[in-house]
């Protein structure tokens, strides 16, 4: 029994492992050792004591007291705790005193009566060194002015006056340069000015030599601020690219939600991560209403995934957050823009979130499984802005870290990996194309192949038939013609044996030259007459007439085929069989000459002559007619020139065969 489960266990965990793509698997895989990592590296830093240097004592007790201010004030240059009221009061460190959020929203940070929290620090335990000393602190929340007094003396200040935006992730970390006149330090008072519904809050604190404290100080900075812009930055570049993609292929509206889910993104960090002090109202406004925005365009990203339309989410997402961005206008002034009213404006934006994450992840579950990573992914940054929302508003110590500001890291790793995925299924797809196309490409190459070798085989047989019905048909009207005229005559007695032998003699010439009209000449001319010349040589010695062979070299003739070779051989045997049936002649020249568009074959004899066009229309000139016709049928033409002291005959030959002559 327990063999039986084990191999259905191995066949399940087989089945489910086979069914990841591996692209999607190392993808996955990852980004969760990242996260990992990263929890690991925050965890290290945040803990307490961890990285602690002997030198530098940590301040976790501290005097405090709280003033009434008529508004934000000038900071004075130089401050004692005895010129302040004696109502001191010993707290611990961190301090985050509670705070009430409906009271508090009836605060304004742009007028109105304000207070001054002073804290006041005794570095009695600090051991003595000559190294330059510093004072660093994870966190201060408030609303208005920061400012550092050393014995008196002002050595920091955050913001010259004015309300402060950007203070809550940027840790504390202030170099004490030693006094004019050498006195050691005594004492160290915070100020920190806010208005008057507010709360602040502050961070336990470290004294001593800066390059003790210095690493605390670049980790805490590196992981609260710079990473977290830089991937802001990241998400912001490819959200660029991605518009570029969109300009290019404007039906695809995915590409332009994920440009506006990286501008919008980007724009609700932005005022963290500035190096300056932000206090303009309209700036405020664009990074409060950046987060309305950054959850609309999510909720249309998973809507356009699950393919689902709910419409009436889709209008109470638009509506609430036109309706917000219309109170939170710096003109109208109806919902005031600051520290005191944002966090009541968050709980409408985690509100709106969760919404979106749950009815997309509910529309997605069995549509689209990009729609649950989507919805999951918004459900993680709503956690990480309400862990976010409860340090803010001193929930949580200060001493904690703005998780919140990683929420572009998993925004931008869960539709990195839904572009992964993508890209890697559509190389999947062009590579399945691309080989479908290569398996069709193969198939209808081995058609054609096939088909090739049909038609070849079907050419093959068409040549051998035409080759086979051109030599019967010149064999019938050649060979065929002159055996049945010996036939007849040696039936009929009127020929000697002699002429029997002659004629049989012809019949066996014009047997070879058919046969000799098959090898292959490679368009030579040359070798064609000299295969004549050998096959007639005999012929005539035995005859008593002398041959004068006068040839030049001659281009060659691409349209020589054996049809056209024996139409050759025939017109110039006919030549020659008639100088030796007719004119008595000793002596026969043969030549050649290449002209510009053909070349010339002549045979001359010094015998005696006749009259041509006599000779054309008797009844006996039908050899000197097929001459004619067998010139023309190749495209070329014959010539007799005849006297009492010879004849000649020429045969013209074109080097190229058109029109015409090409087709007959």
């Amino acid at each position: 029994m327990s063999s039986t489960f084990a191999r259905r266990l191995h066949a399940r965990l087989l089945e489910h492992f086979s069914s990841y793509r591996p692209a999607s698997f190392w993808a996955s895989g990852v980004l969760l050792v990242s996260v990992a990592l990263l929890v690991a590296m925050v965890a290290f830093f945040a803990a307490p004591g961890v990285g602690e240097e002997p030198s530098a004592i940590h301040m976790t007790h501290a005097d405090w007291q709280v003033e009434e201010a008529p508004g934000f004030r000038e900071l004075p240059l130089a401050v004692q705790s005895d010129a302040l009221p004696a109502t001191w009061q010993a707290v611990e460190l961190p301090l985050a005193p509670s705070i009430a959020l409906l009271r508090q929203a009836g605060g304004s940070a742009s007028a109105g009566p304000t207070r001054i929290t002073w804290l006041r620090l005794s570095p009695r335990d600090l051991p003595g060194t000559s190294a330059p000393l510093a004072l660093y602190g994870a966190r201060i929340k408030t609303d208005g002015t920061i400012a550092v007094y050393a014995n008196g003396r002002l050595v920091h200040r955050a913001q010259v006056q004015g309300p402060l935006w950007n203070s809550t992730r940027t840790p504390l970390w202030i170099l004490l340069n030693k006094a004019p006149d050498g006195e050691p330090l005594r004492e160290i008072l915070l100020r920190m000015e806010h208005t008057q519904g507010a709360q602040v809050a502050v961070s336990s604190l470290w004294l001593g030599p800066a390059n003790a404290l210095e690493g605390r100080y670049r980790m805490r900075q590196w992981l609260q601020q710079d990473l977290p812009a830089m991937l802001s930055t990241a998400f912001m570049a490819v959200g660029v690219f991605s518009l570029f993609v969109w300009f290019r292929r404007s039906h695809e509206t995915g590409y332009l939600l994920f440009f506006n889910l990286a501008t919008t993104s980007f724009l609700r960090g932005l005022h963290f991560y500035v190096d300056v002090p932000v206090a303009n109202d309209w700036f405020a406004w664009l990074t409060v209403n950046s987060l309305f925005w950054l959850v609309a365009v999510v909720h249309f990203a998973l809507r356009q995934l699950h393919g689902r339309p709910l419409r009436w989410l889709s209008f109470a997402v638009v509506g609430w957050t036109a309706l917000i961005g219309l109170l939170t206008l710096p003109g109208l002034a109806i919902l005031r823009n600051t520290p005191q009213v944002t966090p009541l404006i968050y709980i409408g934006a985690a509100s709106m979130g969760v919404a979106v994450a749950l009815v997309g992840g509910v529309s997605a579950w069995r549509r689209s499984s990009e729609g649950r990573l989507v919805a999951v992914g918004i459900g993680v940054c709503v956690l990480l802005g309400v862990s976010d929302w409860l340090l803010q508003n001193n929930f949580i110590s200060p001493e904690g870290w703005y998780l919140g500001a990683y929420t572009n890291a998993v925004t931008f790793s869960v539709f990195g990996v839904l572009m992964y995925r993508r890209y890697v299924s559509a190389i999947a797809e062009v590579e399945r194309v691309n080989a479908s196309l290569a398996q069709r490409l193969q198939a209808r190459e081995a058609e054609l192949e096939l088909s090739h070798q049909r038609l070849r085989e079907v050419e093959k047989l068409q040549t051998i038939s035409d080759e086979r019905q051109r030599l019967m048909q010149d064999m019938h009207d050649g060979l065929g013609s002159s055996l049945i005229s010996a036939i007849r005559s040696v039936e009929g007695g009127g020929m000697s044996g002699d002429s029997v032998s002659q004629l049989l003699k012809g019949c066996l010439d014009d047997l070879k030259l058919t046969i000799d009209s098959m090898e292959p000449l490679e368009d030579d001319l040359l070798l064609l007459l000299a295969t004549l010349r050998y096959r007639l040589g005999p012929r005539l010695e035995s005859s008593g007439v002398a041959l004068r062979w006068n040839v030049q070299e001659l281009p060659a003739l691409d349209w020589l085929d054996p049809t056209s070779a024996l139409q050759i051989l025939r017109i110039v045997q006919e030549s020659i069989a008639n100088v030796l049936r007719h004119t008595r002649a000793t002596e026969i020249r043969v030549g050649t000459v290449a002209e510009a568009s053909g070349v010339r074959v002549s045979i001359e004899d010094n015998g005696q002559g006749f009259d041509v066009d006599k000779a054309m229309g008797a009844a006996g000139g039908r050899g000197m007619q097929n001459q004619l016709r067998r010139a023309q049928a190749i495209g070329g033409a014959v010539s007799w020139r005849s006297g009492p002291a010879g004849t000649l005959f020429t045969l013209w030959l074109p080097l190229k065969r058109e029109g015409r002559a090409a087709r007959a």
